[in-house]
């Protein structure tokens, strides 16, 4: 298992975070299977959506000349030799001119080798749980889990 999740690591999540911080929304589209299921407090997304926002969102912030920096740690990962169920929070920071904003969230993706490449199939994310809102103190509880 441990190969298996070195491979994720490298093909998705070292990705995903690259896209992120070098405010490429392709590419991140593209760790994305063709159809997806997207879940955020706004509701489900069937139609994938969520790539068109990505694009128009980033498009706007190379507009701005932003910059992005992404952070995430895992609280739990469960995975077989085609699927990968992974639970973790994030922390995205974004700057444009002297302002910065901080968002915190948690994720609950699912992976799956399809065509011998691991792609997120299922997406799901909130910045608030059990009514409250995740923040920093949330975020730095992540111990001993690994930071990308």
């Amino acid at each position: 298992m441990e190969r298996i999740q070195n491979d994720i690591d490298q093909s998705v999540w070292k990705e995903f975070k690259s896209t992120f911080e070098r405010i490429d929304a392709i590419a991140l589209n593209n760790l994305y299977a063709d159809k997806t299921l997207r879940v955020t407090p706004n509701g489900i997304d069937t139609e994938n959506s969520f790539k068109t926002a990505n694009i128009k969102r980033f498009e706007m912030l190379k507009e701005k000349s932003a910059i992005v920096k992404l952070d995430f740690w895992f609280e739990s990962r469960h995975t077989n030799s085609d699927t990968s169920y992974e639970v973790g929070y994030y922390k995205i920071a974004t700057k444009i001119d002297d302002e910065c904003t901080i968002h915190y969230g948690q994720f609950h993706i699912v992976l799956k080798k399809i065509a011998g490449q691991w792609k997120i199939v299922q997406d799901w994310d909130t910045t608030i749980i059990n009514g409250q809102k995740i923040g920093q103190k949330e975020f730095e509880r992540r111990g001993e889990n690994r930071l990308y």
